[in-house]
């Protein structure tokens, strides 16, 4: 059986499952077309998703078609309330796009990767000595590596939190011209991709997050927002995910400094909604540093 790895819907997971597949010998595919050209792969199948939708799927039809990929491992992903492609992607996917192969989310880490792994490296080599110990020595990489907080300030910019899901933020090339843009405008941009998980899961879980995605998102919102240096939050939403986009304007509704709910794409080369909340945010500041010198 010739298996792939998806390089979308997040990273983390490669950093066990990789140098596993590798040292049972096992024949892995990986995807070399260029992103642009996996995302219009994917648009023409199923146009009027949201662009990571889209993405993976045209990294799934590249590995099925090119590399002959039995099976592709992919992220287990999650999603708001409501959201059709959460928890269920694989399953919703394979129904609504034919001839795809066999689709594996696994876990990143902890247990529950150990015990996909074992599952799957003797499915695939029908060896439990070499999965065994093959899992031995890759285990250390089943506990996440230590994270720290990111550098909140930076000279003579203001400082914005961008809050979104992993599957958005954590692929450079959904993101499209946002990142020039905020830098372009002086911006010290702090992603929620940046700041560690359990900080997050913890502050999202107190926040009553439905979903591990609400309280990543929730969690990340409240401590970025709850920062001095951050004057106020772009909250990134996939254009065409409707449920993410309610669920970001209900968290909007509890913010205490300024918020700007976007959609952002590949395709999007209209940042004038971020110019003018950019001008908010530095008028706010401004005004604030004038009281401050009135005092």
């Amino acid at each position: 059986m010739k298996v792939a790895l998806l390089d979308t819907l997040g990273s983390r997971y490669l950093r066990f499952w990789e140098p596993y597949l590798a040292d049972l010998g096992v024949d892995v595919a990986r995807p070399t077309l260029p992103k642009r050209d996996a995302y219009e792969l994917g648009r023409e199948s199923l146009p009027g998703e949201a662009p990571p939708v889209q993405l993976a799927l045209g990294r799934i039809l590249e590995l099925s078609q090119a590399s002959r990929a039995d099976a592709v491992l992919m992220p287990e992903r999650t999603s708001v309330a409501g959201d059709p492609w959460g928890a269920a992607f694989a399953d919703v996917l394979s129904r609504r796009v034919s001839s795809l192969p066999a689709l594996l989310p696994v876990p990143a880490s902890g247990d529950a990767a150990a015990s996909a792994a074992t599952e799957l490296g003797v499915r695939l080599t029908g060896n439990p000595g070499l999965v065994r110990r093959a899992l031995d020595r890759r285990r250390p990489l089943l506990t996440p590596p230590r994270e720290t907080m990111p550098n909140l300030t930076a000279a003579s910019r203001h400082t914005l939190a961008v809050i979104g899901p992993e599957d958005l933020l954590g692929e450079p090339f959904l993101l499209g011209t946002l990142p020039a843009e905020l830098e372009a405008l002086s911006i010290h941009a702090v992603f929620s991709t940046q700041v560690p998980r359990d900080i997050l899961a913890e502050r999202g879980l107190r926040a009553g997050g439905a979903t591990p995605a609400e309280r990543e998102f929730v969690g990340a919102f409240q401590t970025l927002e709850g920062k001095g240096p951050v004057r106020g939050s772009i909250l990134a939403v996939p254009t065409s995910a409707a449920a993410y986009r309610t669920f970001a304007e209900k968290v909007a509704k509890t913010a205490h400094k300024p918020v700007l709910v976007l959609d952002v794409s590949p395709d999007r080369d209209d940042w004038s909604e971020v110019r003018a909340f950019v001008n908010r945010v530095a008028l706010g500041a401004s005004s604030r540093s004038a009281t401050k010198g009135d005092d």
